[in-house]
């Protein structure tokens, strides 16, 4: 008999938290400003569909 691997798995999400849809925050086009304070960040989804947060 042999050992079985373990599959990891991603953690579930809290619940409490809020959600967004990073393509509503984007809306039409690949970036979206953010503003926390007085710094601007750039948010882009890339072609391969991954998120880039930028300062």
């Amino acid at each position: 008999m042999g050992l079985q691997k373990a599959v990891p798995t991603a953690p579930a999400p809290p619940q409490n938290l809020p959600h967004y849809d990073a393509r509503d925050l984007i809306s039409h086009g690949e970036q979206a400003h953010i503003i926390l304070d007085d710094q601007v960040y750039v948010l882009r989804i890339t072609r391969a569909g991954k998120l880039i947060l930028t300062k």
